[in-house]
């Protein structure tokens, strides 16, 4: 079972990428409807390297979610 450390710490995970992946989208939104916008920098690698952020990010916060009910689903095979 995950200590009260550790699932803290994940949930905060959880909220950081959550976020994370709020900014991609929103980066994505404003370049597709105000391309006109002036913009104070460029975002590297646009759009390659946000895309695969995204992914990444979600593939993590999915994984995050599945695991406790990877763990409950190992503790019910073994009893």
């Amino acid at each position: 079972m995950a200590t009260t450390r550790e699932a803290g710490l994940e949930s905060k995970i959880f909220g950081a990428l959550l976020f994370y992946i709020l900014t991609i989208t929103g980066l994505f939104v404003l370049r597709r409807t105000r391309p006109d916008l002036e913009r104070p920098y460029k975002a590297f690698g646009y759009p390659v390297l946000p895309a695969v952020y995204f992914a990444v990010a979600g593939l993590c916060e999915f994984l995050l979610l599945c695991k406790p009910v990877n763990f409950i689903w190992r503790r019910k095979a073994t009893v």
